[in-house]
Parts: C-alpha cells; sequence; structure tokens
C-alpha cells in the first residue's frame, strides 16, 4: 500500500471551461500506491461515497451532487486510469485494486458507515466491494446501496460495438485503436445509450472528450474496458454475495439504454430476493444521473426514507 496523503489539486494545463475548471478546482489529491487520486469531497451528514463509470469520471455526477450535499458528505474519486485521477500505462487494473483504492480512503478519512451509490463499471467495483464485506474483510458500515444504471450481471449486458473492438481484440490492436479512435467515435457511442429526448450537449461531450484525453488517457481505453468483460468469472461469487446480503439495495434504472436498460431490470428482479427497482421514465437511458438528476434525487429520496435507513432528508 502506498502512503494517503492530501493535497492541494495541481491540474496539468489543458483548455477548459468554465463548468469543468469549476470541477476541477473543487477537488483535492489523495495518493494511493504512489499515484495521485482526483476526489471531490463535499456537503456534511452522513457519508455518501460515489463510484463512477467507465470511460469518464466523478463529472458525470457534477448535476446530482449539489442536491445530494444539501445532506451527505459525497466522496467522489476518480478511478485510477480514468478522469484526474493518475493513468500509469503499466498498471494491473483490477476490480481488487479499484476497491483497494475507495477502503484506504475511507480508512484516512476514518469513516466507519457508509452510504453507497454506483452507476456503470462503478456498479461492478461495488459488487467486489459488498462481496468483500460480506465475508468480513471490512471494519466500516455499509448502510445502503443504490445502483444506477450498469452491467450487474454479464449474461444480459449488451456492450456497444465499440467497447468490443476496444476490449475484446488482442491487446496490440486495442491498443492501436485507442490512438486512433476520434472524437467523432466516441460522441457517437456516448450518444447512442443516451435517451433519444435527453442527449448530450455540445459542450458536455466536449468536456467528456477532454476528461478522456487527459494526462492521455484515451491510449488506455482498451485497457481500462477489459474489467468489462472480466467480470465474467467474478459473477457467481457477486450475485451471492447480492442475495445473501441484508443491505437495503436498489436500482435506479433509465429504461431505454440498450446496454443495461429494462432487459438488467428483469434480470435484477428475477435474481435478488424482494428487488427494489425505481424505473425511471421510458425515454431514459443509461445516465440518468445527467438525464435527469431530479427524478434520480426523487427516487433516492423514496429509497432513504421508504427503507428507514437514515432520517437524513427533510420531510
Amino acid at each position: 500500500m502506498g502512503a494517503y496523503t492530501f493535497s492541494i489539486v495541481d491540474i496539468k494545463c489543458f483548455k477548459m471551461n468554465d463548468t469543468l475548471e469549476s470541477w476541477v478546482k473543487m477537488g483535492s489529491y489523495f495518493k494511493f500506491n504512489d499515484n495521485n487520486i482526483f476526489l471531490i469531497d463535499k456537503g456534511k451528514g452522513d457519508c455518501l461515497l460515489i463510484f463512477h463509470g467507465y470511460p469518464y469520471n466523478s463529472y458525470d455526477f457534477k448535476d446530482l451532487l449539489p442536491k445530494l450535499c444539501k445532506h451527505f458528505r459525497v466522496l467522489i474519486p476518480d478511478m485510477l486510469g480514468m478522469g484526474f485521477s493518475d493513468k500509469p500505462s503499466c498498471y494491473h487494473y483490477s476490480f481488487e485494486d479499484h476497491v483497494e483504492m475507495y477502503r484506504c480512503l475511507l480508512q484516512h478519512l476514518k469513516i466507519a458507515e457508509v452510504h453507497v451509490m454506483a452507476h456503470d463499471l462503478g456498479n461492478s467495483v461495488v459488487q467486489e466491494f459488498l462481496a468483500q464485506y460480506e465475508e468480513n474483510q471490512e471494519l466500516y458500515r455499509i448502510k445502503s446501496i443504490a445502483f444506477l444504471n450498469g452491467g450487474l450481471f454479464t449474461d444480459v449486458y449488451q456492450p456497444r460495438l465499440l467497447q468490443i473492438l476496444l476490449s475484446q481484440s488482442p491487446p496490440f490492436i486495442g491498443k492501436v485503436l485507442s490512438r486512433l479512435i476520434s472524437k467523432r467515435s466516441i460522441e457517437k457511442a456516448t450518444r447512442s445509450v443516451f435517451g433519444k429526448n435527453t442527449q448530450p450537449s455540445e459542450q458536455l461531450l466536449n468536456d467528456f472528450w477532454k476528461i478522456l484525453n487527459y494526462n492521455k488517457g484515451k491510449l488506455l481505453t482498451w485497457k481500462i474496458g477489459r474489467l468489462v468483460f472480466d467480470k465474467k468469472r467474478y459473477q457467481h461469487r457477486w450475485i451471492k454475495a447480492m442475495q445473501k446480503t441484508k443491505i437495503p439495495m436498489c436500482f435506479i434504472n433509465g429504461p431505454a439504454d440498450p446496454n443495461s436498460g429494462i432487459h438488467m431490470v428483469k434480470r435484477y428482479i428475477q435474481l435478488i430476493p424482494n428487488a427494489d427497482v425505481r424505473l425511471m421514465a421510458d425515454d431514459i437511458g443509461h445516465w440518468p444521473q445527467i438525464e435527469a438528476p431530479d427524478e434520480v434525487y426523487k427516487y433516492y429520496w423514496y429509497f432513504i426514507n421508504a427503507d428507514n435507513i437514515n432520517s437524513v432528508f427533510e420531510k
């Protein structure tokens, strides 16, 4: 393990608009295995730890964060290899390593209880986080888990063609494709999983492109993306943990998501006892926290209060 010290943000200069620059200035860094991890730490109250998705970062939650911060201390680190965290090319990226980063963050901040929210690849990291918790390896308490759209179950997950080309081809091909992939291709792939009536703005797509390219991150898309397909070997253990746990869980889902929409909801209901599903409007896609942040907040409010987890919300 590395040292877990915090420092003031010193983002390498590149052109940003005011929104992206403000996000960066809110953050700080801590060290994990000699790498800098970018962290948003905002708000007061019970701790809510957020696990972002692939291929972007904590910025996915920029519209939801102000609402959550009214009641929570929200922690959103950028996972190693993504966003504004370091992106070492010669590094073994794994679910276990990502979990270790989150665990070390909680340990450093002396946080003993935590609510969890996850999206996309973050769902899989949380599944490993939960599995380790159920195996009595943890000293902290997970109070609740809210999943947003993501590939919880590999048998019904439907990856986009670009994901397959980058991450299921031989490594040397993945490396070449990562280098050659264009902004237009990334934008097309991103748009394809948004709802038809909630398409991302040009500004957001430009921000995503800048985030992806920060510190040559685009060159790692093939390597990070392999985790999407590597999770097949974890499925039995992860599903068992989800079925066994007494931690309140819910699945807030945008059904129009071609990757993990209504078909993922159906499998969740089949596999998870007393499944708590909060289904959004029919036209909401893969990024509900961007496409409909008010609705996500509302459903999360219902989840927290219905399960009497904590009276953190104003009645």
